[in-house]
């Protein structure tokens, strides 16, 4: 390139430039324009996602052991929820049907005037949404369960032909597939218990165990162990839309308390979601 060439190239380089200038100008000086930009920019609402093994009675086949009653373990659920109480919901969402919401909000009213009261079957509800809300005197508080029975056992009743060899390996001792969170639990704290349960491999395992790995199970020409997994599916998607059901607007801070394969499902769902953002729990598990 000779170097008149270059000069007018140079100078179209300069005017372009100067043209994209002017717009971006005019656009931040046009408060139509700039107004537009803002609405196009959503503001997400953020949900504390929190998973918990059940702490009171639970039909539930696996359950954590854990005395509701002892006092030690009561100040330990306290502390969690204290430590929890820095994300400030203003909302809280927990594992009950909606149709028991009335119920709900009464029995958690008349907590939030004795704290110290008893209750007959306490839960990780009574022991630790409860005393979250009473802490950051959160107004609202929602059940968004939805019952759907599945059988996760259909494996081993049913003669598989699909894959039975990894089937029946995975499940004589699941956790061995996962040695990040694979400890022994008992030698753990409160705190050491649920920074595991909410941990991205175990939240991974507890889809796998209850649906994914039932895909390896069926009979010759039929998807047992598939359509028993879509239960699960359907009905963690259901609660889901339980949730989308509440109105909720972009100033509330929402904390989920459920058990943590419920805990898992909603993590995916979250994360893709255009409307929610899911916060790191591990922030609040320090």
């Amino acid at each position: 390139m000779n170097l008149s060439n270059f000069l007018i190239a140079g100078l179209i380089l300069l005017a372009c430039g100067c043209t994209e200038k002017k717009s971006e100008e005019t656009l931040s000086a046009n408060p139509k324009t700039s107004e537009e930009n803002k609405q196009k920019k959503l503001i997400k609402i953020p949900i504390l996602n929190f998973g918990t093994f059940h702490m009171g009675f639970t039909s539930d086949e696996n359950t954590t052991e854990f005395d509701e009653e002892n006092e030690e373990n009561q100040k330990a659920v306290q502390q969690i929820a204290a430590k929890l109480s820095t994300f400030k919901p203003t909302v809280i969402i927990v594992e009950t049907v909606p149709e028991y919401d009335d119920k709900l909000r009464l029995e958690y009213k008349e907590y939030l005037a004795n704290p110290k009261m008893s209750f007959k079957n306490s839960s990780e509800i009574e022991l630790l949404a409860y005393e979250l809300g009473r802490l950051c005197s959160t107004k609202r508080i929602y059940g968004i369960d939805h019952r759907m029975g599945y059988n996760y056992k259909i494996g081993t009743e049913i003669e598989n032909n699909i894959d039975s060899i990894w089937h029946d390996k995975y499940y004589q001792d699941p956790l061995s597939f996962y040695p990040e969170v694979n400890v022994n639990e008992d030698s753990l704290d409160l705190l050491g218990k649920l920074q595991i349960t909410n941990h991205e491999r175990y939240l991974d395992f507890l889809i796998t165990v209850n649906a994914d790995m039932l895909t390896h199970a069926g009979s010759e020409e039929g998807f047992e162990g598939a359509d028993e997994a879509a239960k699960y599916y359907q009905r963690n998607l259901r609660m889901y839309s339980n949730l989308n059901r509440l109105d909720l607007k972009e100033e509330d801070r929402v904390f989920i308390l459920m058990g943590a394969s419920h805990t898992a499902f909603f993590r995916d769902f979250i994360s893709r979601s255009p409307k929610y953002e899911m916060v790191n729990t591990y922030e609040y598990l320090k």
